[in-house]
């Protein structure tokens, strides 16, 4: 359980520097989040499959997939489309953050960066994704409540239609009875 009693978030970092994964790792581990760690694209995408993240630290630039294949990657699959990717790259100039932006991630950082900065943007990037989780979950059961008034607003129509019917038989019945 992380602070407040709520489970700790979990948080896959993909890097192909050691140092740069152990050092975050570490970080984030006395931040109270549970971490995994990857060195490549590949992998990553395996850990995702297995096992399901809160949100991905994912390094952009990396040798055999690079991290816009990674990210184009995740935001192709439906179970993963909305997985929170917060990009963190050594490229500073505008072209890379727009570059990350434009192919799905929800942030970008730069490196070097400071950890505190990378630590709200964690959080932020998070308590958005709870915002839009608990959206989804409004919207499931709006709709399941809808498809229910639907269902019985056709089993009332059917039923008025029975009554309707039965009082167009008894109407003939009256007038065969009066003749």
């Amino acid at each position: 359980m992380g602070e407040f009693g709520k489970p700790a978030r979990t948080i896959l970092v993909i890097d192909d520097s050691r140092t740069n994964l152990n050092v975050i790792g570490e970080r984030l581990t006395a931040l109270g989040y549970f971490t995994a760690l990857a060195d490549n694209g590949g992998e990553a995408l395996d850990l995702i499959a297995a096992r399901g993240f809160d949100l991905v630290l994912l390094d952009m630039v990396m040798p055999g997939m690079s991290g816009l294949q990674v990210l184009a990657e995740l935001r192709s699959r439906t179970e993963t489309s909305d997985l929170p990717v917060i990009v963190v790259t050594a490229q500073s100039d505008p072209a890379a953050a727009v570059a990350a932006l434009t192919a799905g991630a929800d942030d970008y950082l730069a490196k070097p960066f400071d950890f505190d900065v990378l630590a709200a943007r964690i959080e932020r990037t998070l308590a958005r994704a709870r915002r839009v989780a608990d959206l989804k979950r409004s919207n499931a059961a709006l709709d399941a409540r809808i498809a229910a008034r639907a269902m019985e607003l056709g089993e009332t129509r059917a039923e008025l239609a029975d009554v309707r019917a039965e009082r167009q038989r008894l109407i003939a019945e009256v007038e065969r009875l009066r003749a």
